[in-house]
């Protein structure tokens, strides 16, 4: 067991995913914003925002975050990221690393309607992850101030199903009265429970 965490440079395209969907309007966001910035912006955001990542089966390199931003960046062709990382885990058999990555919250085997999966449904790369608009709809709430960024692991992810479960979508899109709903939703007592809960508006 490593008592350090290396700082490895890492070709997107082979990082490893650790959960099966992301937003795509959020991972085409981030690409917008990646071709608005000149040479010197670009490097200082790389630099500012490395992957956090666990070593798994056959050294393979998992990352624990970041899944929108590293798809975004090998849609761009970014020959590397840095990537921090957390344990190394390439010992382990390959059922017993996905259980441990379970078991430490840095896995998440749920499809994009919110069923779990097996852990042979995490893709191999990130650009073959999937796209769950609920998760987007739990961004923009979130970056709308309807609840608090929070600590825990996969968060918007929980706010993705709570409002799967309550809201229809149709297709990738999210109109401006699914996002009323849902903000308003966000400050319900309904979503007392969820992490990051800001209240009931008064």
């Amino acid at each position: 067991m490593q008592a350090h965490h290396p700082l490895l440079s890492i070709a997107p395209k082979k990082l490893r995913p650790t959960q099966v969907t992301v937003g795509m309007a959020e991972v085409q966001a981030k690409r917008e914003q990646w071709s608005q910035l000149g040479k010197k912006k670009r490097r200082q955001l790389l630099a500012s925002h490395w992957f956090p990542g666990v070593l798994g089966p056959k050294r393979g390199v998992y990352i624990v975050d970041h899944h929108h931003l590293g798809l975004a960046l090998t849609e761009e062709d970014v020959d590397e990221v840095p990537v921090m990382i957390q344990r190394d885990f390439s010992w382990l058999e390959p059922e017993m690393f996905w259980r441990t990555m379970e078991f430490n919250r840095w896995a998440h085997p749920y499809d994009q309607h919110g069923a779990r999966m097996g852990y042979e449904a995490i893709p191999a790369s990130l650009d073959k992850l999937v796209d769950d608009p609920y998760r987007t709809l739990a961004a923009r709430v979130r970056e709308a101030g309807g609840y608090s960024k929070d600590a825990i692991p996969y968060a918007e992810f929980m706010w993705a199903e709570f409002y799967r479960r309550r809201l229809k979508l149709r297709g990738g899109e999210i109109p401006g009265k699914a996002m009323q709903e849902a903000t308003l939703l966000a400050r319900s007592h309904e979503a007392a429970f969820l992490p990051g809960w800001a209240g009931t508006i008064a």
